[in-house]
């Protein structure tokens, strides 16, 4: 098996000062790591793509960890582009989240683009504790302009407190089970996003169900979370729906 192994690692803790620090922020390979201007509490960082892919054969990871009484916010500079490699073995992108009670992870990469003739699988597993809070933002556009996609398969995987409240998995593209870009599934759609929130309050008052437009609702889950789920025939337009649905949920 040919490609490139690479595992980025982020730590944030409270300062006892009121702010979060970052005692870990490892990069590696194509994966490098730059902290941004802190704003109030939240400590910031980016992700910035050293290198194309991930492509065929690439086993790329990101670890982040966050503590009791941190904040913080990582988003990525550009989008990710999933690409064929000279290889036709599967890219492999698995992010893994933690965050101790009282602590608050923004994670708000940019769109994952699935490139014609590639094949990744992404898996995201977010453990939080009781107290933890938050907001989790995918988002998958299918090929690029006037291209077909690629072979894409993603799961994502939250628990609160050891219980799980989302696990759910989505493959799309040649070779995917039937029925994907059917009206069960995509209905025609070419991008696909998701936005998934804790909150400890969401507990005692669910969030409520609804929907968003003509493609976009909003699910209580059974825990203190809310997923909302959104289709867009563009990534453009998904964001903007995504976006709205930030605000409507009263988030920043």
């Amino acid at each position: 098996m040919s490609g490139v192994f690479a595992t980025a690692r982020i730590r944030a803790s409270a300062d006892g000062r009121g702010g979060t620090s970052l005692p870990v922020l490892e990069s590696d390979g194509p994966l490098a790591l730059r902290r941004t201007r802190a704003v109030g509490d939240e400590a910031r960082v980016l992700l910035v793509g050293a290198m194309s892919g991930p492509l065929g054969g690439d086993r790329f990871a990101v670890e982040a960890d966050v503590g009791g009484g941190a904040r913080l916010r990582v988003g990525s500079a550009a989008a990710t582009i999933a690409l064929p490699g000279q290889t036709k073995d599967e890219a492999r992108y698995d992010v893994r989240l933690t965050v101790a009670d009282g602590g608050e992870l923004h994670w708000l990469p940019e769109q994952l683009i699935s490139a014609g003739g590639s094949d990744l699988s992404v898996s995201t597993r977010v453990d939080l504790g009781a107290d933890a809070r938050l907001v989790l933002r995918e988002e998958q556009v299918l090929g690029r302009v006037g291209e077909e996609p690629g072979r894409l398969t993603s799961r994502l995987v939250v628990k609160v407190a050891g219980r799980a409240v989302l696990d759910q998995e989505l493959a799309c593209g040649p070779g995917a089970p039937g029925g994907w870009d059917g009206p069960a599934v995509l209905a025609g759609h070419r991008a696909v996003g998701q936005l998934v929130v804790v909150r400890p309050e969401f507990a005692e008052q669910p969030a409520t169900a609804r929907t968003l437009g003509e493609q976009a609702c909003v699910m209580p889950l059974a825990g203190p979370a809310a997923l909302v789920t959104a289709l867009a025939p563009d990534g453009l337009r998904l964001r903007r729906v995504l976006d709205e649905a930030l605000a409507d949920l009263g988030i920043r």
